[in-house]
């Protein structure tokens, strides 16, 4: 469930990120409700998800996949011009994506010890200080 609502609040951020353009600059009323309606809801989605997703990978696939979705978007309404290498590196977006979705959290607690503690569990919160 925390993946479905991380893709949903992603999707969000692609519509805040449209409406933010069709906005000028916030003068359009209708627009600008969108804008802020979806960022609010975005944010809260990514909040929520991120209490069960590493918040580096959480942000990185909202990140990701919103962005992705708001060139596919501007691509197919005819806002950007699309081209060969666009879709490429948006492909590249995507599969990246997928792999941090695929890859297995790192050992729990390994990432929170400084380096050079690894093998003292005395001194897990010191540094490692040399003379």
């Amino acid at each position: 469930m925390p993946w479905l609502i991380l893709f949903l609040s992603a999707v969000l951020e692609a519509v805040w990120a449209t409406a933010l353009g069709a906005s000028d600059g916030l003068s359009k009323p209708v627009a600008s409700v969108v804008f802020f309606t979806a960022l609010v809801l975005s944010m809260i989605g990514l909040s929520r998800a991120a209490k069960h997703i590493p918040i580096g990978v959480a942000y990185a696939v909202w990140t990701g996949t919103g962005a992705a979705l708001t060139v596919t978007w501007a691509m197919a309404t005819g806002g950007e011009a699309a081209s060969t290498l666009k879709v490429l590196f948006l492909i590249g977006i995507i599969g990246c994506i997928a792999g941090l979705k695929l890859s297995k959290p790192s050992p729990t607690g390994n990432a929170a010890r400084p380096s050079g503690t690894e093998d003292r569990p005395d001194s897990a919160a010191a540094p490692n200080r040399t003379p």
